[in-house]
């Protein structure tokens, strides 16, 4: 691992691809170690929800920052910065590559553009009044507010991701700036990685619905509902009360619906989810897709390893 820039692979896709089993089989070939850019799978006890890696599969190559966080506490992106970035140095200096495997696209962008968030950890009082009021007023108040104080970041995101939304009113008002203003100066600054950037696509839209359906209905299998109960009696904290896989299941639990209805709606918001992370991923050049209904998972982890080693970051 020579050279002035440490190499650093990044595993993103939509969600059911096969990032977690990429990520393993990468490691294993190129003696690495998985660091998770997930921000749900941060959490304790929502494994099930958030597709968690097992624990077979954490026997197959360790894994970095999954499970380590109650439900109760709230977690930014600079929160996820602060502790990625001294865990990937100190793997480089193991001789071990990192691979991030994830797909919260703030988090890859955090590590993959540089960003900055020094000075500006997170204010949790701040934070709680925010989303207070997206509590009172709705998202689309805090939205809003967004095109008004930061109109380039507003367009890339979500109305609906209240986390996202959050976290940028929170960078503005702690900082002064917008955190475009920020991002603009990261790409300045350059990358601090020799990068080789994957991400897990699928070319058949209708490919990956099923796909999603199918995981949903192992999830089911597995004890999601049993888990959504658990979690909502822990009085949870709003950021992990966002995962998908609990909200959607709570008019069901609370007797308001059917259990059809409730997992209808679930797999509809997953597959709504999965497109949005396919836009967020696509607007980035710098990734090179994989797309596993036409290659399959062997396919796949072939393509990347020769992409991996023709890219020059080893």
């Amino acid at each position: 691992m020579s050279g002035r820039k440490r190499p650093l692979v990044v595993v993103a896709g939509v969600t059911a691809s096969g990032k977690t089993s990429l990520g393993i089989r990468l490691c294993e070939r190129f003696q690495g170690e998985v660091v998770s850019a997930d921000s749900m799978q941060i959490y304790q006890g929502m494994e099930i929800a958030t597709a968690a890696p097992t624990a077979a599969e954490r026997a197959a190559a360790p894994h970095h920052l999954v499970g380590f966080l109650p439900p109760g506490e709230p977690f930014s992106v600079a929160d996820w910065a602060a502790r990625a970035r001294p865990l990937i140095a100190r793997l480089h200096e193991a001789g071990k590559l990192p691979v991030v495997v994830g797909g919260t696209g703030l988090y890859l962008s955090a590590l993959m553009d540089n960003l900055d968030f020094d000075g500006f950890s997170g204010d949790p009082i701040l934070r709680e009044r925010l989303y207070c009021r997206a509590q009172e007023e709705g998202k689309e108040a805090l939205y809003q507010e967004l095109r008004r104080v930061d109109p380039p970041l507003a367009e890339k995101l979500h109305p609906n991701n209240l986390g996202r939304l959050v976290r940028a009113l929170e960078v503005y008002e702690a900082t002064g700036e917008p955190m475009s203003v920020h991002q603009r100066r990261a790409k300045e600054r350059g990358a601090c990685y020799a990068l080789c950037a994957l991400a897990i696509g699928y070319a058949d839209r209708e490919r990956m619905r099923e796909r999603i359906d199918r995981r949903v209905d192992g999830m089911l299998a597995g004890g999601l509902v049993e888990e959504a109960r658990r979690f909502y009696q822990a009085c949870p904290g709003p950021t992990a009360a966002a995962a998908i896989g609990y909200k959607e299941l709570k008019p069901y639990l609370s007797g308001e619906e059917e259990l059809e209805t409730a997992v209808s709606r679930l797999k509809t918001r997953t597959y709504q989810y999965a497109k949005r992370q396919l836009t967020w991923l696509r607007r980035d050049a710098r990734y090179h897709w994989l797309l596993t209904d036409r290659l399959g998972p062997d396919g796949v982890f072939e393509s990347a390893c020769r992409w991996i080693e023709e890219s020059g970051i080893l």
